[in-house]
């Protein structure tokens, strides 16, 4: 899926100016913030790859909410002449740079990013965006990350609450208790982010604090009071607006090419000499040349974008040694390589492709590194006028074929798992594979970035020389295959040089744990190779049947929008909030719930869902928008991600993704399938067996709280689930007083929700709100079953405690889940934290319980010589396609299977189903 990268270009101008020192040209002019906002894009760039994006600055003049508030932004002083001075040029150099500018009258940049990051979202784009702006943090959700390229922060949902102590979705009720000094918004008098925290936890959201403000008890309770006339101005003010008019759509936003003209005249005129070598570099200079300037602008972008920049054009911070690196260009240099490679006691890989598609990308070259700045690279299918002979791509094939798939020659790269996939491409099996520099990563620093550029930034201290500066960018970047030899060789071998330099550093830190090199060696590294044999095989889907369902919700949709429009007595968009705000508050005279930015009512799903409880278009309205994300996220995309060759789809597992340890699943993400309603289920069927074979699907039973039961050893629970007993009609029996032959369904539900709320961290008010109780009787609850469950108190307690003294917490298997925020002073961070160390080790747990289960049943089928074939991890579930006269044998042995891979307090129980599709097997 399309990415669209965004950034707050004013918040990066004051950073920059403020940032760096007093730089200026010749003439005097200055050039600290044209340099610095460059330099930072050119990182930025550098680290997200994006098809689209765009650079947005505050336009000139007011804006709705000066006319909201005069005394909005009123405490600002002037824009400092050696600011202002700069903006005209840097805007011109922002689009030769190739990024599209935006500046909209009436609004702010973050208006408008936040309109592009609405309209991004619901054609299902992933979204960046780039600032040091808080209040952006409010955009934060599925498929959105906050980024600050000055202290590398990258903020997703559960980053926002550790950090302020409130889900994104709250951080508007916070600023408008808190008050935003910078934009002169003044909060609730006294009320800190502490008190903020605190009353959101209390009572969940800004609207109910106020319905509750007479119960909010000593003097902060009282600023409350006298505030409550601001509050709702405070919020409106401080709500980021998503439905700006804006005078371009996102097609219009593709990353576009350098004016390269452009910048040789901004670059002359502002003496940004380094950057014009490198333009020289490009134009004119031998290929190894351009190469080393372009490493070092990247290196100094770098520099300045970390505030290490001192002068004009400093020095560049040294990158890998290239001295030693080499092209094999002919049979002599090859045999030379071949034999060091097969002498080497580990050997750095890596490969060059035409393609970031695993499944379709084919060999460009490949790179080989045996010893710290010695690195060759084995150019074999680039072309060009002036490219030089290479080898024969076949006969070399078969030259290496012995060494790469020798189990006995040790191999290491940087995500390996893609590299098998192109080797496979071609007929060969990756042996060998020792070490993984990006899973070495994870392991020991999971809620860390683990690309190869960061990581030689972090651990080594070198820059590496971006894809971007080899291949260019946007429309006119050029394949792999198209680049210059001489500089393909510094850019590849390098890969294979750092990667080396990596494992060096790496290794020895986890071979130093044994706990850390236990789940590295007997997890992550089997899982790889699991991994690309479920993700080679692919699921088998029906088009014809998504085809239909795809036809069926067209023609419900279309119901739906004629029943809205009788309901609403005329036609309108139900796409356009514009409309639909016209004729909800207009036409029928509904109450507004909230307005947005600009003042107008919000029809934002919360409103809808608010407003659904007692009238019925809002209801169809949820129904349309439900309807509508699956048909376009599912039914019709599906088919178009069928592989032509395997007439599979063919998803992308990725270990390094998610902290706790968790298999993340894109292109497509098939781990998030809505399965709650009959439209979302047939998603799920369309997902078939061949003929004569079946779906198998088999599931951890409760896993999370037999984990729970395990970790806290708490008496009555470890019974339960020895005795395989219901687990909620054993809690609602200790919680209520009753025996257990006589809870009703509603107690049980209730049981349910506190067993699985406590998990997660859920307050006496979160209970109250799910249950529909009031929060008295929620905290009596869980008084009550903290009583009758001492074992799982002490744990919370002790884990919390153990938490603040290592800064970490771990699963049963040693990894470690890092929490920066256990010793935050501020409550909400601090509280978040503590949150996460109660749950952290449980969702760890199970996620390593899945892999070595997924480890234990592709052993077995391999051992076992059948025919049935692993497909999917879902969670806490696998998912195989199995011929009809091994069900059986495999229904009888997974649960054996997947319940032996460890010995808990408690047994593992695993439940299995089967059926011609996936709906039917689960």
């Amino acid at each position: 899926m399309p990415t669209l990268l965004l950034v707050d270009g004013s918040s990066y101008l004051y950073r920059a100016f403020h940032a760096l020192p007093d730089l200026r040209n010749s003439k005097g002019e200055p050039t600290g913030a044209i340099r610095g906002v460059l330099s930072m894009l050119r990182r930025l760039e550098s680290d997200y790859k994006a098809e689209f994006r765009a650079c947005v600055f505050d336009a000139k003049g007011k804006t709705f909410r000066d006319d909201l508030y005069p005394e909005y932004k009123s405490h600002r002083p002037p824009m400092p002449d050696d600011l202002r001075v700069q903006i005209e040029p840097l805007h011109e150099a922002v689009q030769a740079e190739g990024w599209p500018l935006l500046s909209v009258d009436g609004v702010e940049a973050d208006d408008v990013i936040g309109t592009l990051t609405r309209q991004a979202l619901e054609r299902g784009w992933e979204v960046v965006i780039s600032t040091g702006d808080k209040d952006l943090t409010q955009l934060v959700r599925p498929g959105v990350k906050w980024v600050n390229t000055m202290s590398e922060e990258v903020l997703d949902e559960a980053g926002v609450e550790a950090k302020f102590g409130v889900p994104p979705a709250r951080i508007v009720d916070y600023l408008a208790l808190v008050g935003d000094a910078v934009d002169n918004v003044p909060g609730v008098e006294k009320c800190g982010p502490k008190t903020a925290v605190k009353w959101l936890a209390e009572w969940g959201t800004l609207d109910n604090l106020v319905a509750n403000a007479g119960k909010v008890g000593g003097k902060v309770g009282e600023n409350l009071r006298k505030h409550l006339d601001f509050l709702p101005l405070g919020r409106t003010l401080v709500t980021v607006a998503t439905d700006v008019e804006l005078p371009v759509a996102l097609d219009d936003l593709p990353a576009r090419d350098d004016d390269k003209a452009a910048l040789r005249a901004l670059y002359e005129r502002f003496e940004f000499r380094t950057w014009l070598k490198d333009l020289d570099g490009e134009a004119g200079a031998s290929t190894g040349a351009a190469s080393v300037a372009a490493s070092k602008a990247a290196t100094e972008a770098r520099r300045f974008a970390s505030q290490e920049a001192a002068d004009d054009d400093p020095p560049a911070q040294p990158g890998a040694h290239r001295a030693g690196y080499a092209a094999i260009l002919d049979w002599p240099a090859f045999d030379a390589w071949l034999a060091r490679i097969q002498a080497a006691e580990l050997t750095a890989f890596d490969t060059e492709t035409t393609s970031l598609d695993p499944m379709v990308a084919r060999l460009v070259g490949m790179s080989f590194a045996v010893e710290p700045g010695e690195a060759a690279y084995l150019p074999l299918a680039h072309h060009g006028a002036d490219v030089p002979a290479q080898l024969p791509l076949d006969e070399v094939l078969h030259k290496l074929r012995p060494w790469l798939e020798s189990d006995r020659h040790a191999k290491v790269g940087q995500n390996l798992k893609y590299d098998a996939h192109v080797l496979a491409n071609h007929g060969l099996r990756l042996g060998g594979i020792a070490h993984d520099t990006m899973l070495q990563s994870y392991v020991l620093e999971s809620d860390r970035a683990h690309d190869m550029d960061t990581l030689a930034r972090r651990h080594l201290g070198l820059t590496t020389i971006p894809y971007t500066d080899v291949c260019g960018k946007g429309a006119k970047q050029i394949g792999f295959d198209e680049v210059a030899i001489d500089r393909a060789t510094e850019y590849s071998a390098e890969d294979a040089d750092v990667t080396l330099r990596l494992h060096r550093k790496l290794w020895p830190q986890i071979e130093a744990e044994p706990a850390l090199a236990a789940l590295y060696r007997d997890i992550e590294l089997p899982t790889l190779s699991v991994l690309f044999e479920m993700e080679r095989t692919g699921v088998l889907i029906d088009p014809f049947l998504l085809a239909g369902h795809s036809e069926e919700l067209g023609r419900r949709l279309l119901e739906l929008e004629r029943e809205a429009h009788q309901l609403a007595g005329q036609p309108f968009n139900l796409g356009s909030p514009k409309q639909l705000g016209e004729v909800l508050f207009g036409v029928l005279g509904l109450p507004v719930v909230k307005k947005t930015a600009t003042g107008q009512p919000s029809t934002d799903e919360e409103v809808l869902e608010k407003l659904a409880e007692d009238y019925p278009l809002p209801k169809l309205l949820l129904e349309h928008r439900s309807l509508s994300k699956l048909k376009s996220t599912y039914a019709d995309k599906l088919p178009r991600m069928v592989n032509p060759r395997t007439g599979r789809v063919h998803t992308s597992f990725s270990q390094a993704t998610a902290v706790t340890g968790r298999l993340a699943s894109s292109d497509p993400n098939l781990q998030n399938i809505p399965i709650r309603t009959p439209e979302g289920r047939r998603i799920r069927a369309a997902f078939i067996a061949p003929r004569d074979h079946l779906i198998v699907s088999a599931d951890y039973s409760q896993i999370e709280l037999r984990i729970m039961a395990h970790l806290s050893g708490d008496a009555r629970l470890l019974d339960a689930f020895a005795h395989g007993e219901d687990v909620h009609r054993a809690t609602a029996s200790e919680v209520f007083g009753v025996p257990q032959e006589e809870v009703s369904s509603e107690q049980r539900r209730y049981a349910k929700v506190i067993n699985f709320g406590l998990i997660y961290g859920m307050s006496a008010h979160g209970l109250a709100r799910n249950l529909g109780i009031d929060r008295a009787a929620a905290q009596g609850w869980i008084d009550r079953y903290f009583a009758r469950y001492p074992g799982v108190a002490t744990y919370m307690d002790r884990t919390r405690a153990e938490a603040r003294e290592q800064g970490y917490v771990e699963t049963v298997f040693g990894r470690r889940l890092y929490l920066p925020d256990i010793r935050a002073q501020q409550a909400g961070r601090r509280q978040a934290a503590e949150r996460a160390a109660i749950n952290a080790p449980m969702q760890g747990t199970a996620a390593d319980l899945i892999k070595r289960a997924m480890i234990a049943v592709s052993d077995w089928l391999h051992r076992g010589g059948v025919e049935s074939r692993l497909i999917l991890q879902v969670h806490d579930e696998l998912v195989l396609e199995v011929p009809q006269g091994e069900l059986e044998l495999i229904r009888g042995a997974l649960p054996g299977l997947m319940a032996g891979v460890a010995k808990l307090a408690v047994p593992l129980v695993v439940e299995v189903g089967a059926g011609a599709n996936w709906d039917e097997a689960h």
